[in-house]
């Protein structure tokens, strides 16, 4: 994680041990199981009943990024801005991508973009990423390319 801010797992329990250090290090932990949103609308109310989005959240990909961007630079909606900071974790999330490629991969550009502009005020915004694809790619987001973690970077421990 520390080359980028979306960063890609194949295996669950890396993740979850990724995840736990995290919670251990004090940062508020959103999780989210992608392979049961069948459409862009299914990601959206996912997405804002998980954050706690205001009602007018306008469940679009341009409303997202509006109301991330809240969460990540200044605290959650009714949340306090206290704390290490927020990680998104996406579980099955080659299956959305499947279903919802150009959603899928406009989500982890606007976690990225988010997360750099949040770092300048001194938050933190992750996305930890799960497939069960373990050949998935993403085109770069946030000008970054999205990374595997360094126990799967090589495709042979993928295998």
């Amino acid at each position: 994680m520390i080359n980028t801010f979306v960063t890609l797992f194949w295996r669950k329990r890396l993740l979850t041990q990724a995840t736990e250090r995290l919670e251990d290090r004090g940062f508020r932990v959103i999780r989210l199981e992608a392979g049961q949103w069948n459409t862009e609308r299914d990601m959206h109310r996912a997405l804002a009943a998980a954050l706690d989005f205001p009602d007018y959240y306008g469940h679009n990909l341009d409303a997202l990024n509006d109301c991330l961007g809240d969460v990540a630079c200044y605290g959650g909606y009714n949340d306090a801005p206290e704390g290490a900071g927020l990680v998104l974790v996406f579980t099955d999330y080659d299956r959305f991508a499947t279903t919802c490629p150009r959603a899928a991969q406009v989500v982890l550009d606007i976690i990225a973009d988010q997360a750099r502009q949040a770092a300048v005020l001194r938050r933190r915004l992750i996305g930890l990423v799960q497939s069960n694809d373990p050949q998935i790619q993403f085109e770069p987001v946030g000008a970054m390319p999205v990374l595997w973690n360094t126990d799967e970077a090589l495709n042979a421990r993928r295998c």
